[in-house]
C-alpha cells in the first residue's frame, strides 16, 4: 500500500489551471515536511515547492506567483495549485513527504504526468 497517493494530473492548454492532490493516511502527518518535485524528459528531479509543519512555504522561482502549495493536517493532505501554466511546466509532478533533518522516513509518490499544450 502507497504511503503518499496523487491526484489531478491532466492536459491543459498554456495560461490553464489544475491542482494537484496528495493524500497521506500512512504517515503521522504533522512530522513532516511536504513538498512537489518534477521531472521533465531528460532532465533532473527538480524541486517545485515546499511547506512545513505550521505552514512555511517555499518555491522555486519559476513558479512564484504562479502556484500554491497548501496543506490540511486534520485530512493528512497536500495540495499544489498550479495556475498560468507554460508548456515549460511539462512534467510528471510527484509528491514527497519528508521529516526534517532526518534522511529516513522520506517517501514519494507514484507520479503525476502534467502536459501543457496548445
Amino acid at each position: 500500500q502507497e504511503y503518499l497517493v496523487e491526484s489531478g494530473g491532466g492536459s491543459v492548454q498554456p495560461g490553464g489551471s489544475l491542482r494537484l492532490s496528495c493524500a497521506a493516511p500512512r504517515i503521522v502527518f504533522e512530522l513532516y515536511t511536504l513538498g512537489w518535485y518534477r521531472q521533465a524528459p531528460g532532465n533532473q528531479r527538480e524541486l517545485v515547492a515546499t511547506i512545513r509543519y505550521g505552514g512555511a512555504t517555499e518555491y522555486q522561482d519559476s513558479v512564484k506567483g504562479r502556484f500554491t502549495i497548501s496543506r490540511d493536517d486534520r485530512t493528512r493532505t497536500a495540495w499544489l495549485e498550479m495556475n498560468d501554466l507554460r508548456p515549460d511546466d511539462t512534467a510528471v509532478y510527484y509528491c514527497n513527504a519528508a521529516i526534517p533533518g532526518s534522511s529516513i522516513n522520506i517517501y514519494w509518490g507514484q507520479g503525476t504526468q502534467v502536459t501543457v499544450s496548445s
